[in-house]
């Protein structure tokens, strides 16, 4: 896709940016004045190892908030992501400040210094398509992978990427010995991921380029079954890149696809199939 075609739709990004920020304190209220005043609408996170954005508007606010970005030197590798809508998927406009952006709580993990080798989704998909021997691991959450997965990807099963250190080190030992690809939705959690898996013994680590957006983007659906979950109002995105029409449950917070809010176990605004699940498990 041109990201100068359609200018009179929302253009949403995403991306990040792992970088010493030990001022990222005094970059919140520049930026946020700077998004506000461009009518943008999203999320800004700030820590001391880099800046994670997702953020919404028409193309020449969305074009203005790059240039501005990339004007510190830090940032200037800052890449994007994008996809069209007709509204913006976001309600507020949000800067923050945190510690990481994106908790994992290992010390000694440093992207901006070293994190581990990536693969692209074209050559992800040729390892598929010749039936390599290799281990495809999802490092989302687990309510993100209900929505959908790669084909025989393994599920950690993790309620927080905070959870991912102990589940992998229950994986079984041979894992070690094969090829593994890790992939996130847009590859921020994989750079903390992937250095370390080799720092526990994976002698073949590899991470997804760009995520699962940048697969859809480059490659298609090929070997992916579902939608992709994202953290704004669109919930699940298809292959396409378009919303694929999946809710959030209002009671379980759970995400509800368009099939499953066919069930006779949905009803908006009060329960949903996983309600049902979680309440027979009870």
């Amino acid at each position: 896709m041109n990201e100068h075609d359609q200018s009179g739709a929302t253009v949403n990004i995403a991306g990040y940016r792992f970088a010493d920020l030990p001022d990222y304190r005094e970059l919140r209220e520049p930026l946020k004045t700077r998004c506000q005043a461009l009518g943008l609408l999203g999320t800004i996170l700030l820590a001391p190892e880099g800046i994670n954005v997702m953020l919404a508007g028409p193309r020449e606010a969305i074009e203005a908030i790059k240039t501005t970005l990339r004007e510190d030197p830090r940032l200037a590798g800052l890449a994007f992501k994008e996809s069209l809508t007709d509204t913006p998927p976001f309600g507020r406009l949000l800067v923050k400040v945190k510690q990481e952006i994106i908790s994992f709580g290992v010390p000694g993990i440093d992207p901006a210094r070293s994190t581990g080798p990536t693969i692209s989704p074209s050559e992800l998909k040729r390892w598929y398509d010749e039936g390599r021997d290799f281990v495809l691991l999802d490092t989302r959450n687990d309510y993100e992978v209900r929505l959908g997965t790669f084909e025989n990807a393994i599920d950690p099963q993790i309620g927080g990427f905070r959870e991912f250190p102990q589940a992998v080190r229950g994986l079984p030992e041979e894992l070690k010995k094969k090829p593994v690809v890790m992939f996130c939705t847009g590859g921020v959690r994989c750079e903390k991921a992937s250095p370390f898996l080799l720092g526990e013994g994976y002698a073949e680590v590899y991470q997804l380029e760009g995520g699962i957006l940048n697969y859809f983007a480059e490659v298609g659906g090929d070997h992916w079954v579902g939608e992709c979950f994202v953290f704004d109002e669109r919930v699940g995105l298809t292959p396409e890149l378009t919303p694929g029409g999946a809710v959030i449950c209002a009671a379980c917070q759970s995400a509800v696809t368009a099939a499953e809010q066919a069930s006779p176990n949905y009803r908006p605004g009060e329960r949903c199939p996983h309600c049902a699940t979680q309440a027979a498990g009870a």
